[in-house]
């Protein structure tokens, strides 16, 4: 039990909060809202985070799980985890007024995808199954896509020609998230291609190494 006499010492991870495509995405609400008037209608919610969601709530967003739950003419916004074509067929169907706010580093993966695709490779995508972000990346590349999701994954995995093979990640996981998969396809697959390290988002890793730097302070 803690006293009220008792000092604590507030540690302050650095960095910490939300990564630029979740600030752009709780931006492009708002200013939805400002533009538009309330209501506006948004596909899922615009991030993992209650208080913000409840936030916007308040402002005038609605949240729902599907493009058939929104009004003629709604204003429709599309979460920062991205869609499928599918998705966005059922919006362009019904000429909903469309905002997508999803993250560009998610788009790069579509179009990485997607560009693998084209050149008949097999895709590969790290991520876990039910994602809101890997529904939408899987229903962007044509051809299926391959979901692993754990080592054992890899080990069943059967492609069409081992020598063109191809990978991307759900951005949210982390660089520990994805090292021992990574290795796997790799040892399995020699000549696979991946992203670029350029490419691969680093805020969760920050964040999760900041908490680790801490944790014994």
């Amino acid at each position: 039990m803690i006293t009220a006499n008792r000092k604590l010492k507030v540690i302050l991870a650095q960095p910490r909060g939300f990564c630029a495509g979740v600030e752009r995405a709780i931006s492009i609400v708002e200013e939805a809202i400002r533009i538009y008037g309330p209501p506006v209608f948004v596909r899922h919610e615009i991030v993992h985070n209650k208080r913000v969601v409840d936030e916007l709530k308040n402002k005038g967003a609605i949240f729902v799980d599907e493009v058939s739950d929104i009004p003629d003419g709604g204003v429709t916004i599309f979460s920062a985890h991205g869609i499928s074509e599918k998705v966005e067929n059922q919006a362009r169907l019904r000429s909903l007024p469309v905002i997508d706010a999803t993250c560009p580093l998610v788009s790069k993966v579509h179009k990485e995808g997607q560009h693998h695709a084209t050149k008949n490779r097999d895709v590969i995508l790290i991520g876990h199954a039910s994602h809101p972000e890997v529904e939408g990346t899987m229903g962007r590349i044509k051809g299926g896509v391959h979901l692993v999701t754990n080592i054992e994954d890899v080990k069943n995995l059967q492609v069409r020609d081992e020598n063109k093979v191809a990978y991307v990640t759900q951005t949210t996981l982390s660089v520990d998230d994805t090292r021992e998969i990574i290795a796997e396809l790799k040892e399995k697959f020699p000549n696979i291609i991946g992203p670029d390290v350029r490419d691969i988002c680093y805020a969760t890793q920050n964040r999760q190494a900041a908490v680790r730097n801490i944790a014994g302070e």
